[in-house]
């Protein structure tokens, strides 16, 4: 190999936590058929220990922070926060399917090999400064993801939901892959810094409607990625139909990629074009939350339920995104770790009570469950609460976070109709906690089994998670503004 095109060591530590992902993966597909019958369970404390050491890795290589691989990587505190977010997404999911993976009898090496290779596509998007690399690992992510959908092979829940993720998930791809052939046509570079650069030294206007119609074009595709309306109408079936913790898995890492490589394309590239995008994504934040929350309203799925509430938070992120602003894009940051650590916590509770097959996920299933099991309901309690945006809740933060963004942005009606949304959201997240504590208890919960150590830990991190973002959120939010001045 010629020395110029040779890695260094930094380019290497840089690049540590993808190939620390990646070499767990090919690892785990090998030890598959020694181990699957013999210790079936091996394969998730293999993948918690391979996501842990990422978490070093990610660190260590945020120490070594600059570009790597010829421009094509960038490594700074933006990438890291995102790094380490979708590695700890990646830790709880392991925990949550510990019980749902013995109860289908569906334990197998591929499974988190899958995980492994989903999280270090998302990971390689999220510290990306080139197009095509994001493109490199937003299909490394989701070509893993599709499969995890349809996991449950003689499920056809499992089928349609993988089926319908792949289709309208390669249309969605197709677009972006239009809008990045165009901005290199007109740019003749896809680095997200030499296009910024030829953007302020030509200016937008002589490539207009081009750099315009591709920035449509790239929203478009990760839009869908983000399941932000109008193309959100595949979030509800694929949630509902896919295994409760891919479902969960999906409404939360490559979500956080997404909108990390979204606002870095967004306010580094497109920077010269803001007053053109702008309002494309206002409408988007506006439509996101509306359509989530009424229809989240007339919801009797649990699973669906969660999958339009997804689609509203989409909406409040892109609030964050819309105000064009480094609180906002802390905002963002800050509310997407909340948004995480919520959902993973009331995914936990919906796979605890869902039991075989996933009989048990509507909403009137949660009968009783104070009374039986009041912890668990007490801890489901504050998922929702900090979903709502009550006080001492990460949610609350997050939510107030990304409206003073907007309202000092002058995005006062967005700010405005976003914290309406809020109170629409509040009617069916209360109305599960009526359920719970108001109604007796129906035969799912009479029947229930206690809680096993990978959900019990899986409920208690993250609610741990949320009274330290609620309580104390100012080591996080100094480190997202400080990571957020470095992306634009």
């Amino acid at each position: 190999m010629p020395a110029s095109f040779a890695p260094s060591a930094a380019d290497l530590l840089r690049y540590a936590p993808e190939t620390v992902l990646t070499v767990a993966g090919t690892l785990l597909m090998v030890l598959d058929p020694l181990f699957a019958k013999k210790s079936p369970k091996l394969f998730g404390h293999l993948s918690i220990a391979a996501f842990l050491v990422a978490i070093v890795a990610a660190f260590q290589a945020n120490g070594a922070q600059g570009l790597a691989f010829s421009n094509l990587l960038i490594v700074d505190g933006f990438a890291t926060y995102f790094r380490v977010l979708v590695l700890i997404i990646g830790i709880v999911t392991v925990l949550l399917s510990y019980r749902y993976l013995d109860r289908e009898q569906a334990e197998t090496g591929e499974y988190h090999a899958l995980l492994l290779f989903s999280v270090s596509g998302q990971c390689l998007m999220v510290a990306s400064n080139d197009l095509m690399m994001v493109f490199i690992g937003l299909e490394i992510s989701s070509i893993a993801t599709y499969i995890l959908a349809g996991y449950l092979r003689d499920d056809k829940r499992n089928n349609e939901a993988a089926l319908k993720y792949f289709l309208l998930g390669s249309f969605a791809t197709a677009f972006m892959l239009y809008g990045v052939a165009l901005i290199y046509g007109a740019t003749g570079t896809t680095k997200l810094d030499e296009i910024r650069a030829a953007l302020l030294t030509r200016g937008a206007d002589a490539w207009f409607p081009m750099v315009g119609i591709a920035a449509a074009l790239m929203f478009v595709g990760l839009a869908f990625k983000v399941s932000a309306a109008p193309f959100q109408v595949w979030a509800p079936d694929v949630y509902q139909g896919a295994p409760a913790p891919v479902s969960v898995f999906m409404a939360t890492a490559p979500k956080a990629a997404a909108f990390a490589i979204f606002l870095r394309i967004f306010t580094t590239a497109f920077n010269q074009i803001a007053g053109g995008w702008e309002p494309l994504v206002w409408i988007s934040a506006l439509l996101s939350m509306t359509i989530g929350n009424f229809a989240a309203l007339t919801q009797t799925n649990l699973k669906r339920m969660l999958a339009y509430s997804s689609i509203a938070h989409a909406g409040y992120v892109l609030v964050a995104l819309a105000s064009h602003s480094d609180d906002g894009t802390a905002g963002a940051m800050f509310y997407l770790a909340a948004y995480a650590l919520m959902n993973l916590g009331a995914f936990a509770v919906v796979i605890h009570i869902s039991g075989k097959g996933e009989k048990h996920v509507r909403i009137e299933d949660l009968a009783g469950l104070a009374r039986r099991q009041p912890v668990t309901a007490a801890l489901l309690t504050v998922f929702l609460l900090s979903l709502i945006g009550v006080p001492l809740t990460g949610g609350f933060f997050g939510k107030f976070y990304i409206f003073r963004a907007a309202l000092q942005s002058n995005l006062v009606w967005l700010a405005v109709l976003g914290l309406l949304n809020s109170a629409v959201a509040a009617y069916y997240y209360l109305r599960l906690l009526v359920v719970m504590y108001m109604h007796e208890p129906g035969d799912v919960v009479e029947n229930l089994e206690p809680l096993t150590p990978g959900l019990r830990a899986a409920l208690i991190l993250p609610a741990i998670g949320i009274f330290y973002l609620g309580v104390a959120p100012g080591a996080v939010l100094s480190f997202a503004k400080l990571s957020s001045s470095f992306v634009r």
